[in-house]
């Protein structure tokens, strides 16, 4: 794998993309861990006059080779080959915070397992964490012969719930809860379950909306994680906190103050957990970005060869739209076009119109002479949108579809201005 790149590295890209990208301390690592990966490039390569290229020394033993190889994918040289070695490398960053965008489909969720199950040793674990995993340790009892007391059940024999009732949780859980929602609810702790209520109807079990459910599992985890940065003796086990895409359904204003409120929590004097955070949500991440200034932040995707790329975004943008334009125009260059680009496009094209205060992102599309007001290629858009296909499923367009999906993203790319050092003429 990458035999090639790694025999043979030409003397520009030894010097400027590899130490210098050390030197520069852009991948965020360490200086002790900078200087030992800097000492082991040095170590292993030497120069040839004739070729004028850089070589590996001859006697190079098998685990020095793979430390080599390990130190090209830290710096974005070469891709990852595994998920399980991804969240090593940033278990191996050792920062107090480090933030992650990703598209859906990407592997975030696998990523944040992988993370915790290096820490895991037996029934001993470092990580708590939170993604849709956590949301299955919650179930509902609808309660079907007699359709009255709807619960929602806690899988107690998860670690997660370690000594509710000692802990007063309701107590802990209410003032972030009543943030978002209005009802109520009670904790049995002998039965392991939850009743919810509201305050015209106390003896009522109500049911409560999936999005309400996902902001009280939300705020549970929340509650927990409290704990365990006071360092409370039921998880003092707990030395990274993992928190993966936490936000579906929330409008713009409650994101930010999801987002603001983490940020402020995770900022607490005296907290020593690290934490990693994974989102697709690009006002999410920005939010948190923003908030969290010191924070390593990376744009992670996933090559057609199912191996991982971790971009720092000081060299690539980590703006949602940006990124996705990026993706398209990346795609495009290569031709290698799938019905779901017609996803993104259209994405791209109804955030733009609502920025520029139009109601239809047709209007975001630049007309052609046959077409004065853009219908045909806003149909075009539209049915491309809502075939019978996944949006990740890979089904390459046909040329005539590449063609017009090419004249929609030009004529877009014309008619709005990007930085030309982002994306060159």
């Amino acid at each position: 794998m990458n035999n090639e790149i790694i025999q043979k590295i030409e003397q520009t890209i030894f010097k400027e993309k590899i130490l210098n990208k050390l030197n520069t301390n852009k991948n965020k690592l360490s200086d002790d861990k900078n200087q030992d990966y800097k000492d082991k490039i040095n170590e292993s390569y030497q120069f040839d006059h004739t070729e004028k290229i850089y070589t590996l020394n001859e006697d190079l033993d098998d685990p020095t080779i793979n430390e080599i190889k390990y130190i090209l994918k830290v710096i974005g040289f070469i891709p990852y080959e595994s998920i399980e070695e991804l969240a090593s490398f940033i278990r191996d960053l050792n920062k107090k915070y480090v933030l992650l965008f990703a598209y859906n489909s990407t592997g975030k969720t696998r990523l944040s397992m992988a993370f915790k199950d290096i820490g895991a040793n037996g029934n001993n674990r470092d990580t708590l964490y939170f993604n849709a995993f956590t949301e299955d340790l919650f179930s509902w009892d609808n309660d079907l012969e007699n359709n009255s007391e709807r619960i929602l059940k806690l899988n107690t024999e998860s670690q997660f719930f370690t000594g509710l009732k000692e802990l007063a949780m309701e107590h802990k859980i209410r003032p972030l809860l009543n943030n978002y929602v209005t009802f109520d609810f009670k904790i049995d702790y002998d039965e392991g379950f939850v009743k919810f209520e509201r305050d015209e109807s106390p003896d009522d079990y109500i049911k409560i909306s999936k999005g309400e459910e996902n902001i009280f599992i939300w705020c549970f985890f929340l509650a927990i994680a409290e704990l365990a940065i006071d360092e409370d003796e039921a998880y003092s086990w707990v030395k990274y906190l993992y928190i993966d895409d936490p936000i579906s359904s929330l409008d713009d204003n409650n994101t930010i103050a999801v987002a603001s409120r983490l940020a402020q929590m995770l900022k607490k004097e005296g907290n020593e957990i690290k934490t990693v955070i994974s989102s697709h949500h690009a006002l999410f991440f920005n939010v948190l970005c923003n908030e969290l200034k010191k924070a390593p932040k990376y744009f992670l995707s996933k090559t057609e060869g199912n191996e991982y790329t971790l971009k720092n975004t000081s060299d690539t943008p980590f703006f949602h739209h940006v990124s996705l334009i990026k993706d398209l125009q990346h795609a495009i260059e290569t031709g290698n076009l799938y019905t779901y680009h017609f996803n993104i496009l259209r994405s791209i094209l109804e955030k733009t119109a609502t920025f520029h205060g139009f109601k239809n992102f047709s209007a975001c599309i630049k007309q052609d002479t046959d077409d004065e007001d853009s219908m045909i290629y806003k149909r075009i858009i539209d049915i491309m949108c809502h075939g019978n296909y996944s949006l990740y499923d890979p089904i390459e367009m046909i040329p005539e579809n590449k063609a017009h999906f090419k004249k929609i993203f030009q004529g877009f790319m014309d008619n709005y201005h990007f930085n030309p050092e982002i994306f060159p003429e």
